[in-house]
């Protein structure tokens, strides 16, 4: 059993610091049995980061999409009508209501639903934060930028954040999708999603952005650790490791774009 106290003496151990600027990516089921749950290591969290910290969690919600792939294995071999009926049965996005994706961890519900906390606006691929810097990171958030230099991630990168990965691995580092937006080649692609308007009516929204992938993401990471100095530990019994946001971003640029001292416009 993994109790707060000894999650706050592993995070210390890790380098995680009063009054920073820390976004964590977490598998609870990593960690081992908590008592107290996810509670308990946001508990740990906060309690280390102190009143002058903040800490900044992916808050996604991919089931209110028909664009996204969520949606695709869910209406897999439904006829035309049966379709329909899921798409009139899927929840409307509500910044102040919609849990976040169970796919994304316990911990990001967590952090969302804490008294104090705050969640950017986008319908698809929020953040929320609680802290002194919560407010400037989730204020703006376009629609037409997931993960770009003009959402929270950005401001992430601009403000010198650090990431904590407990019992995940650079295949889920969100942050790398801000080298994306430096990619010309990119693609575009549309996306369509369910939103909650004034007085609690749905409507669809539809906007086009990046055609986003991360099936490199592993590859990727392995070799930014070869560049970024990484500090690695355990969380209960999960691996851990706490990553300079910005300068994984920047050697992920460097190693894809051959781009030394790369500047993100918004940043």
């Amino acid at each position: 059993m993994v109790h707060e106290e000894s999650l706050v003496e592993d995070l210390l151990f890790l380098g995680v610091c009063p009054g920073e600027l820390l976004m964590v990516h977490a598998s609870l089921s990593s960690v081992g049995w908590i008592d107290g749950g996810a509670d308990a290591l946001l508990a740990a969290l906060l309690r280390v980061l102190g009143p002058t910290g903040t800490l900044v969690a992916y808050a996604a919600t991919p089931e209110n999409s028909i664009s996204s792939p969520a949606y695709r294995r869910a209406t897999e071999g439904l006829g035309l009508a049966q379709r329909e009926r899921y798409r009139r049965s899927m929840p409307a996005f509500d910044r102040r209501l919609t849990p976040v994706s169970p796919s994304l961890g316990r911990l990001s519900e967590a952090v969302r639903s804490h008294p104090g906390a705050l969640r950017s606006s986008h319908p698809q691929t929020s953040f929320a934060a609680l802290g002194p810097l919560a407010e400037q990171i989730t204020r703006n958030h376009p629609i037409e930028q997931h993960l770009g230099p003009d959402s929270p991630l950005g401001r992430l990168y601009e403000l010198g954040a650090r990431s904590l990965l407990i019992g995940v691995g650079f295949d889920r580092y969100t942050p790398f999708h801000l080298a994306d937006y430096v990619r010309p080649e990119l693609p575009a692609r549309s996306y369509s999603c369910k939103v909650r308007g004034r007085r609690g009516r749905s409507r669809w929204v539809r906007f086009r952005d990046l055609d986003l992938r991360d099936g490199h993401f592993a590859a990727l990471g392995e070799q930014v650790r070869e560049r970024v100095e990484v500090v690695e530990g355990k969380v209960g019994a999960a691996p851990s490791m706490v990553v300079p946001l910005r300068e994984a971003v920047d050697a992920a640029l460097e190693i894809r774009l051959g781009v030394r001292s790369p500047v993100l416009s918004g940043c």
